[in-house]
């Protein structure tokens, strides 16, 4: 059984092999992997050691004190949040192999081709299509989007209808698509912000070979229920300290515009600053849940949440500012791979919120599933349960 002392042993150890001071960034982080100290609750050649997941706070404890650089998990989020939990319990021991080492040390960055254009909210309507071509793969035509980072990506987690003679949700199937293949197009789509971190990609007879197919042939909606929850919990739950996601700028504003301070704006910004202590200590009880197991649909809740305060506080904070707060620093079109969320500008955070309660599941189906999963109401009639997919209109 590993324990905290046996971790801190453990983390010594490799400080001693890998000072921080003398190693390169990703030398380290291959070894803190391969030390089994990168996500300890995964299992022992995989970045773990089977500990409880708990205790990886310890670790990461040690290597903060002793300066160790970091694995960068903005920049892989979607890696570390949605792929990695995914791969590990419906990928082959090759895959695992394969696949998660350099998505830990960022060394391959990861996106989710999950969202169409014609699927809307409802993504078990997706019409991207994989036909199976010999023993040995698969062919995939059709059109994603909505795809943050897949101009950086090198890897894709996809999902794709392999039977459209059954129901939509059984005729799914998910797969690892390689970014940099043949018939693999990403295009920018620029954002009522400037930006353009999203994509829209097209997949032209793109070759998936049979080896990179995540659990059985049409068991893709399981699958993808793994990948969804966790990036609920990805988005909604992020560790942040006491004023560190949206309320930190407005109550830094605050507290150093006292000419900017009316009775009414005093009022709201208290409120909102206890909905977000609120929902940073909600966020940390669900992170402690996730010791025990997979995320439940509760993430559903916490990502819903972080998308109306968001809305709210950016709002606010606009008002707060006046002409000023409609000041907008920069137009110029980039292809960002981070959100800056309090990196910017008043003008920014408030146009770049309105993606909250789109991205990760509109708040809408987040509504129902909080409905239907948690509070165990009666669920919307659906009229399409039993049709098959090439049979409902579109």
């Amino acid at each position: 059984m590993t324990d905290a002392a046996e971790l801190r042993r453990r983390t010594q150890e490799l400080l001693v092999a890998q000072p921080p001071a003398t190693t390169g960034r990703l030398d380290f982080l291959r070894a803190r992997f391969d030390a089994g100290l990168a996500w300890v609750h995964y299992p022992e050649g995989l970045g773990g050691l089977n500990a409880p997941r708990s205790l990886q706070a310890v670790v990461d404890a040690e290597l903060e004190a002793a300066g160790a650089p970091g694995n960068d998990p903005r920049r892989i989020g979607i890696g570390l949040g949605m792929a990695a939990p995914t791969i590990l319990q419906y990928g082959t021991e090759e895959q695992k192999r394969r696949f998660l080492r350099p998505l830990w040390t960022g060394e391959e960055v990861w996106c989710q081709l999950f969202s169409e254009p014609g699927a809307g909210s409802d993504l078990a309507a997706l019409g991207t299509r994989a036909a199976r071509v010999d023993e040995d793969g698969w062919v995939v035509d059709g059109q994603k989007v909505w795809t943050s980072s897949a101009h950086a990506a090198r890897w894709a987690i996809l999902i794709a209808r392999t039977d459209p003679d059954v129901p939509k949700h059984r005729g799914i199937t998910y797969f690892v698509c390689d970014m940099t293949d043949p018939g693999v197009e990403v295009r920018p789509l620029r954002q009522i912000t400037g930006e353009a971190e999203f994509n829209e990609v097209f997949l032209t007879g793109v070759r998936i070979p049979d080896a990179h197919r995540l659990g059985e042939t049409g068991d893709g909606w399981r699958v993808a229920q793994t990948t969804l929850n966790n990036e609920r919990v990805a988005i909604g739950g992020m560790r942040l300290p006491r004023e560190g996601g949206m309320i930190g700028p407005v109550a830094r504003t605050w507290r150093e515009r006292p000419e900017l301070r009316t009775h009414d704006l005093h009022q709201r910004l208290l409120a909102l600053w206890v909905e977000a202590e609120v929902a940073r200590l909600t966020g940390e009880r669900l992170r402690q849940q996730l010791v025990a197991g997979q995320p439940g649909p509760e993430g559903a809740g916490m990502k819903l949440g972080f998308a109306r305060l968001n809305q709210q506080i950016s709002g606010l904070e606009v008002e707060l500012l006046g002409a000023e707060g409609l000041l907008y620093d920069d137009w110029t079109m980039r292809r960002p791979e981070l959100v800056d969320f309090t990196g910017r500008e008043a003008g920014y955070r408030y146009l770049r919120s309105k993606g909250n309660s789109i991205e990760g599941g509109t708040s809408e189906v987040l509504l129902n599933i909080v409905a239907e999963r948690v509070l165990g109401l009666p669920a919307e009639p659906r009229t399409d349960k039993d049709v098959a997919w090439k049979d409902l209109a579109r």
